[in-house]
């Protein structure tokens, strides 16, 4: 049982680093928002990383059933719900440009923004069909749905975790960087994650084939 135990927080783990690591739309915001503040960055880590073992966890006791939700017709309306709201974070970014690089480094200790920023991201995470047919899809396949509620809560424990390592040090990296880039730098570099953000929500409302 201890043998297994260790398998799946591994796999979890893998699991985690698997969805985390590459830098989609949230990544990006993410490093943007540790640019604003470490505060705001982390708060806004530990909310990916919190939906993140969310959909583990309920994919591993129900991927099955999932699939056929997901598969049927709710992926259309996840991926318009998705492409909506990452198109307006990226043009209303963009048009904030217009007066200055925002986010003031002052700022970064008002417990106010923090909330903000764990609120956003959750959603945003939340709303992501990516993450959610990722664990669909992996648990799904690896028939995890029958091992058990201990199983279940040490792989979604396990993702939860290096998840969180990852958003955080992505945070952070924002947050470093942002205190040496020079304000014309720095505008340039939110104005092309903006762009990419818009990139990715014309993908998910028009997804090849």
């Amino acid at each position: 049982m201890v043998d297994s135990l260790v398998s799946t927080a591994a796999a979890g783990a893998a699991a985690g680093l698997g969805v985390a690591m590459p830098l989609g739309a949230v990544g990006v915001l993410l490093l943007q928002e540790g640019g604003r503040g470490l505060r705001q960055g982390a708060a806004a880590a530990t909310a990916v990383a919190l939906v993140d073992f969310v959909y583990a966890a309920v994919a591993v006791l129900v991927g099955p059933r999932l699939v056929g939700l997901i598969g049927g017709g709710g992926e259309a309306w996840v991926r318009a719900v998705a492409a909506a709201v990452l198109a307006a974070i990226a043009v209303r970014g963009l048009l904030s440009l217009r007066g200055g690089v925002p986010g003031a480094p002052a700022a970064a200790a008002e417990p106010g923004p923090a909330r903000r920023s764990f609120v956003r991201f959750a959603l945003l995470t939340l709303v992501n069909p990516t993450t959610a047919l990722y664990f669909t899809a992996l648990t799904a396949a690896r028939g995890a749905a029958a091992a058990g509620a201990a199983v279940a809560v040490v792989f979604a424990v396990a993702v939860f975790a290096a998840s969180l390592v990852w958003q955080q040090l992505l945070a952070a990296a924002g947050a470093l960087a942002g205190t040496r880039l020079t304000v014309r730098t720095r505008r340039v570099t939110y104005a092309l994650g903006y762009g990419l953000v818009l990139c990715f929500a014309v993908r998910l409302a028009w997804p090849a084939g």
